[in-house]
């Protein structure tokens, strides 16, 4: 017997041997991916990103550091995606242990008493002398499907694709989440500096309510001047609570973010101080596939789809298996434990090869080929994308700049306006509209400088993102 498992064992040998030969499928090969030489015709020479910066030295402000680190530790969807990393893990690990065999122990004991008028009674009572029949075994036995056409490993494969994906969905949302607070933080101190504009003009126009009331008494304007005015003042005083509730949202919003509950924010940076970054390099468009978080997850659903194809097809081929036990017998328990008599040993083979299963099979390689298609398809169109939000961030950075620069330069001009036009009114050169113009125009400048100085920065952000930066 042991010549004859040395001997069955040696031709497994073999055919483990030439198993590298016989894999199905093909190998993954990267899709040709359409990429320009450069981000919407902004020429670089430099491989350097902003993206390689790690979130903490991209921004500088140690609230929003603060903010951010908070969120990375308790955003509910960051948690969600870890524990998705954690399911592939095992079922990558699974993948992995399919190479190994099957081993199992089995004890079994069993007593039988047929009938007395049947074949197997009379047959015990003849030969045996006992009306039933008792049977023990203790074995220990192996199982083993050889991987002959590569199953096994394009099912690891997959399953490795699919934890590393599960990787790169964790970093995506990791950079998501990086960029929405920045976002928010932005959008918080725009709406602090406008809070801080409405007042002053509310202010201002209590003064002009004020002189235009004086000027009304001694008889040299109407009252319809002095509603126009008192109604300038009101636009500036409904600003207040709206902006006032727009602030509290938007701390409510940083906070459920961060996975806390809802509060105040505390910060001492004003929107105006925040320059941003000087340089902003790009680096190559080719660089996005292995560097943006959501392109490689996208690539690696390819990888993964593109080994289930394998798998679908070896599905066609015999299957393979070898199977060998070894134990004690007896139909006496006190036989059982008599060695060598009650020693048995048991191998054998078997090669499966499905015929009819109702097209079962070959629609699962249809359905996979199809699969890794609109893989394909999607790794593509992520890249089109990643692209073009790369280039549309640049756009928005350079000619936010110079709106910023413009509307900077024309708040200068109507804050000068007003103490003009204050001065002309106070001298009798000038009549209570323009006065009220004046005002009006600066409030509406200031508002706008502050949302183009936000949105300035809020690019910046989107760079940072398109590029794949964040997740670091």
């Amino acid at each position: 017997m042991k010549k004859n498992f040395q001997a069955y064992f040696f031709v497994v040998g073999l055919l483990l041997a030439g198993l590298p030969a016989c894999r199905v499928g093909r190998d993954y090969a990267r899709p040709e991916t359409l990429l320009p030489a450069q981000f919407n015709g902004v020429a670089t020479g430099d491989t350097a990103s902003i993206a390689t910066q790690s979130w903490q030295s991209f921004f500088p402000d140690p609230v929003l550091r603060s903010l951010i680190d908070s969120t990375l530790t308790r955003n509910f969807d960051l948690l969600v995606a870890r524990q998705n990393v954690a399911y592939a893990r095992a079922a990558s690990r699974q993948a992995g242990a399919a190479w190994l065999p099957n081993v199992f122990a089995q004890v079994t004991a069993s007593t039988t008493t047929p009938s007395k008028n049947s074949l197997n009674g009379r047959s015990l009572e003849t030969f045996l002398g006992t009306t039933h029949l008792e049977d023990y075994t203790a074995s220990l036995g192996v199982s083993w499907e050889i991987d002959v056409w590569g199953k096994i490993r394009r099912q690891k494969e997959a399953a490795l694709a699919a934890y590393l994906q599960s990787q790169e969905a964790v970093r995506a949302v990791q950079t998501a989440l990086v960029a929405e607070t920045a976002q928010g933080y932005y959008n918080l101190l725009m709406l602090d500096r406008q809070l801080a504009a409405a007042r002053r003009n509310l202010a201002l126009g209590d003064s002009t309510v004020r002189i235009i009331g004086l000027q009304k008494d001694a008889g040299e304007v109407t009252q319809l001047a002095v509603q126009q005015a008192e109604a300038q003042r009101q636009t500036a005083a409904l600003l207040v609570p709206r902006l006032e509730a727009a602030i509290t949202v938007q701390e409510n919003g940083l906070r459920l973010l961060a996975g806390t509950l809802p509060g105040p924010v505390g910060r001492t940076a004003r929107l105006e101080d925040l320059a941003g970054p000087g340089s902003l390099p790009t680096g190559f468009p080719a660089t996005l596939v292995s560097r943006r978080p959501d392109v490689r997850a996208a690539e690696l659903a390819l990888v993964a789809a593109n080994a289930r194809v394998g798998v679908a097809q070896a599905g066609l081929y015999p299957a393979l298996s070898i199977s060998a036990s070894r134990g004690l017998n007896a139909f006496k328990v006190s036989n059982w434990f008599s060695i060598p008599n009650s020693l048995f040993g048991m191998a054998a083979g078997s090669l499966t090869q499905p015929i009819f299963q109702r097209r079962a099979l070959k629609t699962g390689v249809e359905l996979a080929r199809i699969e890794r298609e609109g893989a394909v398809i999607r790794f593509r169109q992520s890249v089109l994308t990643a692209v073009g939000e790369v280039s549309n961030a640049l756009v928005n950075v350079e000619k936010l700049g110079a709106g910023r620069e413009i509307a900077a330069a024309r708040v200068d001009t109507l804050r000068g306006a007003i103490q003009n036009a204050r001065l002309l009114f106070n001298s009798g050169m000038a009549n209570y509209l323009e006065v009220i113009t004046a005002q009006s125009n600066a409030l509406q400048s200031e508002l706008e400088l502050a949302e183009l100085e936000r949105q300035r920065l809020g690019a910046v952000v989107e760079l940072y993102r398109a590029l794949g930066g964040g997740w670091q």
